[in-house]
């Protein structure tokens, strides 16, 4: 297409739209007429072909307007000229020609539409002209009759106006200055009435104002003075801010809160608040010791005033001391509760400015509160440690000012209690441990709970020493749970004002045995009784479980009331101070293990008794006895000072050992060696044990994880083994109460080696059995004293039928001579034996009933099974072994098989000696 136009240029045509410019040209164009288009259009056409003429153009054709195609074609032509060849290319250019008028012909048809619309176009475009030119002509005109007919007149009026508006503005501006110098007497009024928001506005409002009319010189001045009233405001603002700190009143925080807010100085009045409350904990604290200070001094001396409060708290007086910690504690507890609620403050309000916010458009404005807020939520979170930190550091600088040593021990109970409830306050209030105070009454605490606990155990031992071990009458259902060790009161919230005297355990303070009817108080109906009696004994009263008191109420002495009691105020102590839960309950053990090694040295010690080989002590609990003749009691008596200073350390923490009243009789037979006294001394101990277990889950649960080996242990190897000195200190009773060495000389004048089956036991049998029934006589008006129960009354029948019994054998063992009817007498005379004691007592089986007939029956055994017997019965002595391998000799043991059995029996007996 762009190569038919450059053609048309050059045969002096224009397209349509190009000679629009020139209006004088479309006017004198010359439109070809329908007839010379129809003769363009007439002419057959190959489109193709056409094309391809087109295409076969030289390009120079299509160059710039300055191109001389005659000239072109000329100088092409060749030096020798062929008229047939020139006749060619002629036809061969006019076919181009024709092809390109015929293209061009295409063209204008195609575009003969749009070129007389837009003729019609320009053509109405200049009729507008015309129009216009006629209207600005008029309007020229009629302003020059205008200009003509104004008047100086007019113009004067106009003036006039003007000055009048002016006039206008200035009175308008004046009396604005003038209410602008009378604000001051209404923000004095503002002040007093504690309207800070409303004089801020009011204030700031002026000050702009003053920037309107500041080109007058009278403003100048007020300007300065409205700055000054500002900043005074700002101080009162200061000061109404500080009064939050003791007395937290919602409406004075949120006028103080806005007036902060149109100063645009919200963190910095959060940071102002910070430093108000640690100056209100510091001056709070003062305040109150001073006041007690200056009351007990009795004068109005100023020198206190003067004195740092480190100091201050030293000069405050015993008597004084509990009141002045509890007011300390409350004031303090006022500030903390200020602070809590300027926290609740702000996360109310903060809410309601977030929704507010969610509403309005303006973006930057809510990026800026957003970032205030999250300034002072991340300041007031940090101030609750730093504020708990504050208060704690003060109480401690209190409680260090006094010997804490110097209080009873109620009196330093209502101490802990009073600082236990403060570290509530605390950890509830920032959610963190109370460290510094725990850290500071620990140290106090231990050191003071372990004087205490030294004296305690000497008193333990004056009442163990002065203890006649008479039974102490108690209620049957009397037991440890009954102590109010806890505080029965629902568990107040951190925020509440508390009344330290509410949860003093008045229960901890008197005896447990009421001096008129001699029953311990029982405040808990719902307690479990603490019982000493097996099941067995409830469902089927023995005969042999003598008791005078048939409602089994526990057997315990004062003494182990006072223990009962002690536990209880140890108890309180580790509730009331946790940290030292472990120092608490080693002390506690420590009553526990005195009491039982009291117990074993006044009625169970006896050398003899392990040389039995009964094993009545268990190696457990000799273990437990050794560690706490170790651990806990002084034997030494040393008259080397140097040797007393250096074990003086260690000597602290021990007790001497105690001794027996010289009043406890355990020597005459009438009353079976002090049974009465040994059985309320060993049933008080199991008794006692019953009552720690009782205790164990509570004692876990306050415990520290790292510690509870201990308490595990304490439990297993110590309490659990009390009731198992009830077998050695019973057997002193029952090696006493039977003349088994009279057996023993009855039996030697017996003749074994009869030559005939006697039908008649022998005379040391009923000897044996008269002893028995003296022994259940006695028993019975021991029971009329106190009660027996059941497992005390087995396991003294037990120890008395087992050493009758080893008795026989060692008789037995004491015979020269025997025949085997003197064998057949031997059973016989056992037999007769447990037939009238199964009337005595219902123990099944009989103790030891087989190590009799066992004995007797290996009589008969050849050398083989005599020899396997031996070796699989080490329960007897080398003494009874060897006698008898020498009584059976001659009857079916010869000498060389003798010989050979008392060579094993000296096998055996080798890693004894």
């Amino acid at each position: 297409m762009q190569k038919i136009k450059s053609l048309m240029t050059r045969q002096g045509l224009k397209s349509p739209p190009e000679s629009l410019s020139d209006l004088g040209a479309i006017e004198n164009l010359r439109v070809p007429g329908k007839e010379e288009f129809r003769e363009l259009r007439e002419q057959p056409s190959d489109p193709q072909a056409e094309q391809e003429l087109i295409n076969s153009i030289e390009q120079v054709y299509f160059s710039t307007d300055s191109f001389d195609i005659v000239k072109y074609e000329l100088e092409k032509l060749p030096p020798i000229l062929n008229l047939q060849e020139l006749e060619e290319y002629r036809d061969k250019l006019k076919q181009q020609q024709a092809a390109v008028s015929k293209k061009v012909a295409d063209l204008i048809l195609e575009k003969q539409p749009a070129y007389v619309k837009e003729l019609e176009r320009v053509t109405s475009l200049q009729t507008g002209l015309q129009l216009a030119a006629v209207i600005c002509t008029n309007g020229r005109r009629h302003l020059n009759i205008a200009k003509e007919g104004f008047t100086q007149a007019s113009l004067g009026l106009l003036a006039n106006q003007r000055k009048r508006q002016l006039l206008i503005g200035l009175l308008k501006s004046l009396r604005t200055i003038k209410t602008l110098q009378r604000t001051d007497v209404r923000l004095s009024e503002m002040l007093e009435e504690e309207d800070y928001p409303g004089a801020i506005q009011l204030c700031l409002e002026c000050q702009k104002a003053a920037s309107t009319f500041k080109h007058y010189s009278c403003i100048s001045e007020l300007n300065s003075k409205l700055q000054d009233t500002l900043e005074q405001i700002e101080e009162q603002l200061d000061v109404a801010l500080s009064k939050i700190c003791k007395n937290f009143d919602i409406n004075h925080y949120t006028k103080v809160q806005q007036a902060y807010r149109l100063l645009g100085k919200t963190q910095t009045a959060m940071d102002q608040l910070h430093m108000h409350f640690t100056q209100a904990i510091h001056n709070t604290v003062f305040q109150v010791v001073l006041g007690y200070v200056e009351l007990c001094a009795g004068n109005t001396d100023t020198k206190f005033q003067k004195l740092q409060y480190k100091d201050l708290c030293t000069h405050v007086t015993p008597d004084s001391y509990i009141p002045c910690l509890a007011d300390l504690c409350k004031a303090l507890w006022e500030v903390m509760l200020s602070y809590y609620r300027t926290m609740e403050w702000h996360e109310k309000h903060d809410n309601e400015d977030t929704t507010s916010a969610s509403e309005g458009s303006n973006i930057i404005g809510t990026e800026e509160t957003d970032f205030d807020r999250g300034y002072i939520k991340k300041k007031l979170e940090h101030g609750l440690t730093r504020i708990w930190q504050d208060v704690q550091l003060k109480v401690k600088t209190y409680l260090l000012g006094t010997d804490l040593s110097i209080f009873k021990y109620d009196d330093f109970i209502f101490v802990l209690d009073i600082i236990s409830r403060l570290m509530q306050v605390g950890e509830e209030f920032c959610g963190s441990k109370s460290e510094v105070l725990q850290e500071s009454i620990r140290k106090q605490s231990v050191n003071y709970f372990k004087n205490y606990h030294r004296t305690r155990l000497d008193e333990l031992r004056m009442f163990l020493e002065n203890e006649t071990w008479e039974l102490c009458p108690v209620k049957s259902n009397f037991s440890i749970l009954q102590l109010h060790y806890e505080s029965d009161e629902p568990e107040k919230s951190a925020y509440q004002e508390y009344d330290s005297d509410s949860d003093v355990p008045e229960e901890l303070k008197r005896d447990y045995v009421d001096e008129q009817t001699g029953d311990a108080p029982v405040k808990r109906t719902e307690a479990p009784p603490a019982t000493c009696v097996s099941r067995e004994t409830l469902k089927s009263r023995k005969k042999s479980d003598y008791s005078l008191n048939k409602v089994n109420a526990p057997i315990l002495t004062n003494t182990t009331l006072n223990v009962v009691r002690l536990v209880g105020k140890y108890m309180q102590m580790m509730n009331i101070l946790k940290p030292i839960a472990f120092d608490v309950i080693h002390f506690m053990s420590q009553l526990f293990d005195y009491y039982m090694y009291a117990i074993y040295t006044f009625f169970g010690r006896n050398d003899s008794l392990e040389s039995t080989g009964l094993g009545l002590s268990s190696s457990r609990l000799r273990t437990t006895l050794n560690r706490i003749q170790e651990s806990l009691i002084d034997l030494e008596v040393s008259a080397d000072a140097a040797a007393t200073l250096t074990a003086a350390e260690e000597r602290k923490e021990k007790v001497p050992s105690p001794h027996l009243s010289h009043l406890v009789v355990l020597t005459s037979g009438d009353t079976l060696y002090g049974l009465a006294e040994r059985v309320v001394a060993t049933e008080s101990l199991v008794f006692l044990a019953e009552q720690f277990e009782f205790l164990q889950p509570h004692l876990d649960a306050v415990m520290p994880a790292v510690k509870k080996p201990f308490l595990q242990q304490f439990y297993s190897q110590t309490v659990s083994t009390a009731s198992e000195l009830r077998k050695p200190i019973y057997w002193i009773v029952a090696g006493k109460a039977i003349d088994y060495e009279q057996m023993l000389l009855l039996m030697a004048n017996v003749k074994w080696d009869v030559k005939e089956i006697m039908s008649q036991h022998n005379i040391y049998v009923d000897a044996l059995l008269k002893e028995f029934e003296q022994f259940n006589r006695r028993l019975n008006e021991v029971s009329k004293r106190v009660r027996i129960p059941l497992p005390v009354s087995n396991i003294l029948w037990e120890h008395c039928i087992r050493l009758a019994n080893r008795t026989i054998v060692e008789g037995y063992a004491n015979v020269k001579k025997c025949s085997n009817e003197g064998r057949a007498l031997m059973q016989l005379d056992f037999q007769q034996f447990l037939m009238k004691l199964e009337k005595l007592t219902d123990i099944r089986p009989i103790p030891d009933k087989e190590f009799v007939e066992t004995y007797i029956k290996a009589y008969y055994l050849t050398e083989n099974d005599m020899e396997r017997w031996i070796k699989e019965h080490r329960e007897y002595s080398t003494k009874q072994l060897t006698n008898l391998v020498n009584v059976c000799l001659g009857s079916h043991i010869n000498k060389k098989a003798r010989q050979k059995l008392l060579a094993a029996i000296d096998d055996i007996d080798r890693p004894k000696r």
